[in-house]
């Protein structure tokens, strides 16, 4: 072979090899053996409600909701984002939707405020942000993150968390954005209850000497978790927290380890249910601690259906292992829940009854 077309042949190799690095697995297609499958798995809470509780027109707004913010943080994903940045995109659009306990359709405390939580967890490093009762703030999952990245801290909350919004350059919004009518005659209602003897401690519960219906009473946290393709998990949630909470209390979702968890090494998960329970029994640590040891779905189904329901609380999660399907586990009659795989195809279930043999939620 002549020198010059050796060269020439040896120059164009090394062009190419430098001109993919850094974007190798991006590049690949989604059966490249190697290459781990990405996932965005998206939950919209928890409770017990049968079909006749949905009309025809919630339900599809719901599913509407859960695809849409499967979309948003699948196309994140496509483009070679992280984990996180999948997580953050998905919660953003339930956290703007008005039919979840998030954001702008957050449920009232007993005082007639709105106090939101959210957290975000990073697999690949173990860092978090979180913040809890902060009020103001339209996507209280930005908020937590930039908590993670910017403010040396894992936690913020109150007022302090809104004054580090507004030094981060965030809009704060009024209490008018967050207040849907539904949950504003939910708030009246049970406010009615409370005067006419019904306790403070009881309307956090089911009960049916309120009459409350499911939509006061539901556990309307929403998560996600996701797995990037190159082998990173995160997992993220927000909340109004409980129906008629105490002003100042604050539930497990923005708790590392109770509501939300993600490690690289083990798994992702994010939860819905009573907070109380879920902080007592650090939940979501307490999977991934397990996941080795039992696997994935084994730890969730001990943790939701012995050690949750041991104690007399519903709720539940989805999670997440480095390689393989998700889960789903509730022991409730219906958790509203999505996923979205490597090829862009869209699954979403509401209730406990359906059949989920293809994807495992």
């Amino acid at each position: 072979m002549p020198a010059r077309i050796f060269f020439s042949l040896l120059i164009t190799l090394v062009v190419g090899l430098f001109s993919g690095r850094g974007h190798a697995d991006v590049s690949q297609g989604p059966n490249d053996p190697g290459r781990p499958e990405a996932v965005l798995v998206v939950h919209g809470g928890a409770g017990d409600l049968s079909r006749m509780m949905l009309t025809p027109f919630e339900r599809n707004a719901y599913r509407s909701a859960l695809e849409e913010a499967l979309l948003a943080g699948y196309a994140r994903l496509q483009n070679g984002d992280a984990a996180l940045d999948a997580v953050q995109a998905a919660i953003i659009v339930l956290e703007d939707s008005p039919y979840f306990n998030a954001g702008r359709g957050a449920v009232f405390n007993s005082a007639g405020d709105i106090e939101l939580d959210a957290a975000i967890m990073d697999g690949r490093s173990k860092e978090a942000g979180a913040v809890a009762i902060v009020q103001g703030v339209r996507n209280p999952i930005l908020l937590a993150r930039a908590v993670k990245e910017k403010s040396g801290h894992v936690m913020l909350a109150g007022k302090g968390a809104r004054r580090f919004a507004k030094r981060q350059g965030f809009d704060l919004v009024g209490e008018r954005y967050f207040r849907t009518d539904r949950q504003w005659r939910a708030y009246k209602r049970a406010k009615k209850a409370r005067n006419g003897g019904v306790t403070n401690s009881n309307l956090s519960r089911d009960s049916d000497e309120q009459r409350l219906t499911w939509r006061e009473r539901k556990y309307g946290t929403v998560g996600a978790i996701a797995r990037d393709r190159y082998g990173n998990l995160a997992a993220g949630g927000s909340t109004g927290g409980s129906f008629f909470k105490r002003p100042g209390r604050i539930g497990d979702t923005p708790i590392v380890g109770a509501g939300v968890y993600a490690d690289n090494a083990t798994c992702a998960v994010a939860g819905t249910g009573e907070g109380e329970f879920f902080i007592r029994l650090s939940l979501a640590y307490q999977i991934c601690s397990e996941t080795a040891r039992i696997g994935l779905v084994q730890s969730a189904e001990k943790a939701v259906l012995k050690d949750l329901a041991s104690l007399n609380a519903k709720g539940g999660v989805i999670a997440l292992a480095p390689v393989g399907p998700p889960a789903a586990i509730f022991n409730t009659k219906a958790m509203f829940r999505g996923v979205i795989n490597d090829q862009g195809s869209v699954s979403i279930h509401i209730f406990a009854d359906e059949d989920t043999s293809d994807n495992g939620l």
